[in-house]
């Protein structure tokens, strides 16, 4: 006769209960899977909203369309600034660039000029703001600048770098990203002291 307290006392044939242990485990991966998820979610999604807000902020100061010619890499250059350093768009690579045609003799771009110093200094090491002018020497550039300017100012008297970006009028900004490509241009002054500008050019990318 079979013994009573036994029944119930180890598996029985075909018993396919799943070890305490394995549950475990099991459970544990569903969880990491499960986080997993909701972490690449969440970071689609601030990538997007970060997106989103860069590109409003660009939009708020109302950038013209790229000429066909623009879309791809940026025209590459080399110029000196006024102590004889040589600057150029490939040796800023990783970081953005605005590149901002001007000269001395003209209206618009002396209104413009305070607005660009005031970016360069928000924008500090996060940015470059290069100056292009096309005045005829460095003359007029330091009368222009008596005390200086945190802005970095390179001459192109022969103005073939503006015209490598398509254009002759004056002022007109390009804005580069960090991999050499031209985002936005802006034709004409724009007030570049807003944050708006400053988030623009740094969330760039």
């Amino acid at each position: 006769m079979p013994d009573r307290g036994s029944r119930g006392s180890g598996m029985r044939p075909g018993d396919r209960s799943v070890p305490a242990g394995a549950r475990r485990a099991l459970a544990i991966a569903v969880v990491a899977v499960a986080t997993a998820t909701l972490a690449v979610r969440f970071l689609a999604g601030a990538a997007w909203t970060a997106a989103a807000a860069r590109d409003s902020a660009c939009r708020a100061l109302a950038p013209d369309p790229l000429s066909p010619r623009l879309r791809g890499l940026a025209p590459d250059f080399e110029l000196a600034d006024a102590a004889g350093k040589r600057w150029s768009l490939r040796g800023l690579r990783g970081q953005p660039v605005l590149v901002s045609f001007w000269a001395t003799w003209c209206p618009p771009c002396v209104e413009e000029m305070p607005f660009l110093e005031a970016l360069a200094r928000r924008l500090g090491n996060r940015a470059t703001v290069l100056a292009v002018s096309v005045d005829e020497s460095w003359d007029a550039i330091r009368r222009f600048f008596p005390q200086g300017t945190p802005l970095t100012i390179l001459l192109d008297p022969s103005r073939e770098v503006p015209a490598s970006f398509g254009t002759s009028q004056f002022p007109e900004s390009f804005l580069v990203d960090p991999s050499g490509h031209v985002r936005y241009a802006f034709i004409n002054q724009r007030n570049w002291s807003v944050p708006e500008a400053t988030a623009c050019i740094e969330d760039v990318r």
